[in-house]
């Protein structure tokens, strides 16, 4: 017998997302395990410096928190609803200007402390927080390759640059590897995100050579790229807490 179409329309946005309503959106719109993620690019990046300041790294999290955790994932959502939240188009934007501007102030206050060769990360970080989630310009920042350099390199060089104020052949390879590893992330959630997001009905099965039949659905599409995404986050986030750790107290 054929196996019964599945409706994947049922299926949560994203895996983290949470049922719509009230503070549920926000934790939703936050993405709380890419969030993290991605901050942890960061904090590798300043772990790799000789000499590391854990007042200038709380500040560059910080800013990173307000323009990517909540000022890019508004203009996101603003852009077509992925996560389908309740959230008023008014306050998504209130939210996501006020995040990318707050950032940008720290960041013209981190001049005074790191130098004017900081302005320029300030000004790509607001440009491509844009670019990106808006889709602007015929959505030519809008590719794999564009995310793995604005939310794996660039965090990571921020967060190296922010400490020593100069490039090393550490700070390149920190970013490199953060690129690589967002190119593997990009590759795993977009399909996820096809089928959660943008997919009506899953149908077929799959015939095992001991003859087993089973069902195919959308948990048999994205489990296994989810469970690697789970593993990935947490395990980039706890390698960036082991290598400031080191550095604080080594």
């Amino acid at each position: 017998m054929a196996a019964e179409p599945e409706r994947s329309e049922q299926q949560p946005p994203a895996f983290y997302a949470l049922a719509g309503g009230g503070w549920r959106d926000w934790w939703t719109i936050l993405h709380p395990p890419y969030t993290l993620w991605h901050l942890s690019y960061v904090a590798l990046g300043a772990a790799a410096a000789p000499s590391i300041s854990i007042d200038r790294l709380a500040a560059t999290l910080l800013a990173f928190l307000l323009a990517v955790g909540l000022g890019a994932h508004a203009l996101d959502e603003l852009h077509g609803r992925p996560l389908r939240t309740r959230i008023p188009d008014a306050t998504l934007r209130a939210v996501a200007w006020f995040s990318i501007g707050a950032a940008a102030g720290l960041g013209l206050v981190g001049l005074r402390y790191v130098g004017w060769s900081l302005a320029p990360f300030i000004v790509f970080g607001v440009f491509i927080v844009y670019a990106y989630n808006t889709e602007a310009f015929g959505g030519r920042f809008h590719s794999d390759v564009w995310f793995a350099l604005a939310w794996g390199a660039f965090p990571a060089l921020t967060g190296f640059w922010a400490q020593q104020q100069t490039l090393r052949p550490e700070a390149v390879l920190i970013a490199l590897a953060a690129f690589f590893i967002s190119i593997a992330q990009r590759a795993l959630s977009t399909p996820v995100r096809a089928v959660r997001r943008r997919t009506k009905l899953i149908t077929g099965h799959i015939q095992r050579t001991d003859g087993t039949v089973e069902p195919i659905g959308a948990a048999t599409l994205t489990r296994a790229s989810e469970n690697a995404l789970r593993a990935l986050s947490a395990g980039v986030v706890l390698l960036a807490a082991a290598a400031v750790s080191a550095r604080m107290l080594g």
